[in-house]
């Protein structure tokens, strides 16, 4: 995943990220939740938690993978589970994250983001507890925020890049970043003991290898005016497209620390 946090004049955020998971593992669409109405993004349909999602209250959560081998022990609890705890309750981020840091062993290797558009945080199982985000572009690939792995290196310079743009280019930059299938050299690898073979699949934005590989691209981009557009395209084995969900809706200024302009939310679906 790629952001910029307070990094635009108009946009608090601007996120983009792609949900790489095996083909089989049943997921849905980024969509408000039926148990959960406040709550909008996707949702995992085997252990019930989600790897984006953000609140009409402007709570917002995000998890990745953190590669790493040998493999630990089997861990009992998803890592879906923080995204989609944090998002539906009102626990402020550092003491959700105190829980979660001492809870770290019971979830695979994890990089975690939390926070709302006051403050936004950083969390990994395999680091050194949590961390406010300063303001400025940042990358999360399989390890920890930032760690210089080609495709984050090159995201984060592209992102910057495109802050610049008007909304609609932006958002087409975005998704034309998150759809590189550009393998890596093999001297810019990391060595997370997968075998080199792995590596090189592993190593673009896009990943569309035998059994595992991108399911979805997400961006979002969240206004200073309290409107949010979350776009999200999905796909099936070897990156064929599925479809595109477009979602613009108004954060709930009565219930937020950041944001105080009233709005009114707008909502299209496409398939």
């Amino acid at each position: 995943m790629l952001f910029a946090w307070h990094a635009h004049p108009d946009y608090p955020l601007v996120f983009a990220g792609n949900r790489d998971e095996a083909y089989e593992r049943p997921s849905a669409r980024a969509a408000f939740w039926d148990d959960q109405p406040r709550l909008f993004g996707g949702r995992d349909l085997e252990k019930g938690g989600s790897w984006l999602g953000l609140t009409r209250s402007g709570r917002i959560a995000a998890v990745t993978n953190y590669r790493d081998r040998p493999p630990h022990r089997s861990a009992p609890r998803s890592r879906g589970e923080l995204v989609g705890t944090f998002l539906q309750t009102d626990a402020e981020p550092r003491p959700y994250l105190e829980q979660v840091h001492a809870a770290g062993g019971e979830y695979g290797g994890f990089s975690l983001i939390v926070g709302d558009l006051a403050q936004l945080f950083y969390c990994a199982n395999r680091g050194n507890g949590f961390e406010e985000i300063t303001p400025g572009v940042h990358g999360l690939s399989n390890h920890l925020l930032d760690t210089p792995w080609p495709k984050v290196t090159k995201g984060r310079e592209q992102v910057g890049a495109l802050l610049g743009q008007s909304e609609a280019d932006l958002v087409e930059g975005l998704f034309a970043l998150l759809a590189d299938r550009t393998v890596a050299p093999d001297a810019e690898l990391p060595d997370t003991g997968v075998g080199l073979q792995r590596e090189r699949e592993l190593s673009p934005c896009f990943i569309a290898a035998e059994r595992y590989g991108t399911r979805a691209s997400t961006v979002l981009l969240i206004r200073r005016d309290n409107e949010v557009l979350f776009i999200e395209r999905t796909f099936g084995p070897r990156g064929a497209p599925l479809g595109a969900t477009e979602q613009r809706f108004a954060l709930d200024p009565r219930t937020r620390r950041s944001l105080t302009t009233e709005s009114h939310g707008i909502t299209r679906t496409k398939t």
